[in-house]
């Protein structure tokens, strides 16, 4: 017996392994597993994700309907069948895993008894069976039970997305309060609409109560109707109250409804901007659209100074912008900008382009006199840029509504292409309506904000006034004072701007001659003289204009100076601008200009010495720059609106109503029109009525009776 029993050990161990080999080779085969393997779709759209040994897998989708006896779908197939209304696709996620996409391919919508669309609200009420096959072996199957409805489209056309809440008098602000979600069916909501009977029947007898769950509450113990004949005391009938049904504690009596716009959340994604919408007529501040419903952009400059290159334009909103940028390659070749514009009139306006070649870069590449002086290794390796687009200038001529011609004049020229050349381009757009050469007014008649500062000077032999610009740096390129350029000082905007001078140390040695050349550069920026009250001048009269005057500021300092050093240099302009309001014009108020100061601030510029060269302070033609600034301030001067008071007022104070507890004046106040407590007539019948009770108090009281005595006794 012992000798046999090895052999039935070893059968038993061999017969186990060979079970546990099957079983890893069954759990090989089916490596693969929808994630999840059941979905109930209510969308046209469902997806699962099949995990595992993706590769060499294939695909099927079919349409299974349970056993009538046991109920169960049958066995998984990989026989492929076709279903017109699913389509299957799939997405690789990674090396283990795919994304599978069951997707409707019909339409939604409840139109009868027609074929292409839903005869019923369940349009589709389908179990499809996804199989992931190797071969045509099933490893794994994804059910999804299908139950779609159809699409209601809306009663009307939906023009806005907005909410149009209606007057809520004597209708409720909700039919049902507790309906909060959207589409969906609310848990105890039984007035939701959305909830189908067989929801319903899962809550019911536990309704939410009252107003909130829809039901509107009896009438309250004060009402007539709210007690009965029996049971109401005697004088319930004389003080109840009557009130319809309808008007209950819970309607928006006093609420006249309002349309109300969903507000978007805060998020971290790209806005999606929505296309532009066509308008019949440009009004000021609306977008420029071309003929494909598309923005009419030029290059500007955000509020964070960045060039933004597809900007819109706005109708009747002039701009200026400036961008400089570093060229690391030739910029591409000019696009064509003959684009064709609705003119907001009914018809279409094309950009009329006029191409300028501008030889003079300075104003527009940095440092031109740097480049030319470069050695012959930098030549070699320099690149000409042919026809580089350096301002685009944009004239367009408005009539009404709409526009009537666009002009366009491209200034180009030749740049030569190095690693230090900044380029600076300058975009403009002017609305012009009627003569173009004729100067815009700065308001009518006050000035307004963001519009400029008029100056003028006049002419003696003509006595005429002629327009002259007050005018801030505006500093571009390498920001020297000789390129820089100027722009107009903006009504009620404070401002401050400059720009560099190179000084040497030639030029520090003759002191007085530096100062009457930095005095010369500031005054170019106020060449007027005069400056206009108004918005509108009148260049024929010195009525509407105002002297510019020079305030002189006494300085300790001595005017003198040293070595590489001066002192009292006048190296900033700032311009005083003081307004009034003078009145209003449709309730808006309107400012006038009431003075115009300029000032000078004197400081000492001294050149830095840097002993690593020697004594660098001794070479005449060493240069140094700095800095010339200019400022504008405005300053509002408060008037008094109250009249100035009469003699009698100030000398006999005891009559005055503001000084003193007694105030005679108002004797009669309640007989007045000031008087608003009550209306004038009921309180001139009421001061008659007292007037009545005086004259008859008067008549019947001791004195009269006196005077009827002595009276009766002369007669007799």
């Amino acid at each position: 017996m012992s000798t046999k029993r090895p052999p039935a050990c070893l059968n038993v161990v061999s017969q186990t392994l060979f079970v546990f080999v099957l079983l890893l080779k069954e759990e090989a085969a089916c490596s693969v597993v929808f994630q999840p393997s059941f979905l109930v779709a209510s969308g046209a759209r469902a997806s699962a994700f099949l995990v595992g040994n993706v590769s060499d897998i294939s695909l099927t989708i079919s349409s299974v309907t349970p056993s009538n006896t046991t109920g169960r779908l049958p066995l998984p197939s990989c026989m492929p069948s076709s279903l017109a209304q699913w389509n299957l696709s799939q997405e690789i996620i990674g090396k283990t895993a795919l994304l599978v996409h069951v997707s409707l391919n019909r339409t939604l919508q409840l139109c009868g008894n027609k074929t292409e669309c839903c005869a019923q609200p369940l349009c589709v009420g389908e179990t499809v069976r996804v199989s992931a096959c190797l071969g045509n072996v099933p490893l794994s199957s994804l059910v999804i039970q299908a139950q779609i409805y159809a699409q209601l489209p809306p009663a009307g056309p939906v023009s806005e997305n907005k909410t149009v809440i209606p007057n809520q008098v004597f209708q409720p602000l909700g039919h049902c309060p507790c309906d909060l979600s959207p589409g969906e069916c609310d848990v105890r909501c039984c007035c939701d609409q959305d909830c189908t009977p067989e929801l319903l029947w899962l809550f019911a007898g536990h309704c939410l109560p009252g107003p909130f769950g829809g039901s509107i509450t009896l009438a309250p113990e004060y009402d007539c109707a709210s007690q009965s004949a029996e049971n109401a005391p005697d004088w319930f009938p004389f003080l109840c109250i009557t009130s319809p049904s309808e008007n209950n504690p819970f309607l928006g009596l006093f609420y006249h409804g309002q349309t109300v716009f969903p507000k978007p959340a805060p998020s971290f994604q790209a806005q999606q901007v929505a296309p532009p919408v066509p308008s019949t007529h440009y009004h000021q501040g609306e977008p420029i659209l071309t003929t494909d419903n598309q923005y009419f952009t030029i290059p500007q400059v955000s509020l964070l100074g960045q060039c933004l290159e597809s900007a819109p334009v706005a109708f009747l909103q002039d701009f200026e912008a400036v961008c400089v940028r570093t060229l690391q390659a030739c910029p591409a070749a000019p696009a064509d900008l003959r684009v064709a514009v609705r003119d907001g009139l009914g018809g279409v306006v094309t950009v009329n382009v006029v191409d300028e070649v501008t030889t003079d870069l300075s104003s527009f590449v940095s440092s031109p006199a740097k480049l030319e002086s470069a050695g012959p290794e930098l030549v070699a390796e320099r690149q000409l840029c042919v026809n580089v687009v350096l301002a685009l200038r944009y004239t367009l001529d408005w009539r009404g509504n709409g526009l009537t011609a666009i002009n366009l004049i491209r200034h180009t020229g030749n740049v030569t292409l190095n690693a230090a050349v900044s380029l600076t381009t300058r975009y403009s757009a002017v609305f012009v309506n009627g003569n173009v050469t004729a100067q815009p007014n700065s308001g009518n008649p006050g000035y307004q904000v963001g519009r400029p500062v008029i100056g003028g000077f006049s002419d003696s032999p003509t006595g005429a006034i002629e327009r002259a610009a007050i005018s801030l740096w505006q500093a571009v390129g390498d920001g020297l004072c000789s390129s820089a350029d100027l722009r107009p000082v903006l009504y009620g905007l404070n401002s401050t701007s400059g720009c560099l001078m190179p000084v040497s140390l030639l030029s520090l040695t003759q002191c007085s001659q530096l100062r009457e050349t930095v005095r010369s550069v500031l005054a170019g920026l106020v060449p007027a003289s005069l400056v206009s009250r108004t918005g509108t001048p009148d260049l024929s009269s010195l009525a509407t204009w105002t002297n510019i005057t020079t305030v002189v500021q006494n300085s300790s300092q001595p005017a003198g100076g040293f070595s590489g050093s001066c002192s009292r240099v006048p190296a900033h302009l700032h311009i005083h601008i003081r307004s009034v309001i003078m009145g209003t014009v449709g309730g808006v108020p309107q400012k006038m200009i009431q003075a115009v100061e300029l000032s000078f601030k004197e400081t000492t510029w001294s050149l830095e010495c840097d002993g690593v060269e020697g004594n660098p302070c001794v070479t005449p033609h060493l240069t140094q720059s700095f800095p010339v600034t200019s400022s504008v301030t405005f300053t509002d001067t408060p008037i008094s609106t109250q009249p100035p008071k009469s003699r009698f007022r100030i000398n006999f104070t005891e009559f005055d109503c503001e000084r003193n507890d007694v105030c005679w004046p108002e004797l009669a106040f309640p007989l007045t029109p000031y008087y608003t407590g009550e209306p004038y007539s009921q309180a001139l019948a009421k001061g008659l009525i007292l007037v009545f009770f005086f004259i008859a108090a008067s008549v019947l009281g001791t004195p009269w009776r006196q005077i009827r005595q002595a009276w009766s006794n002369t007669l007799l």
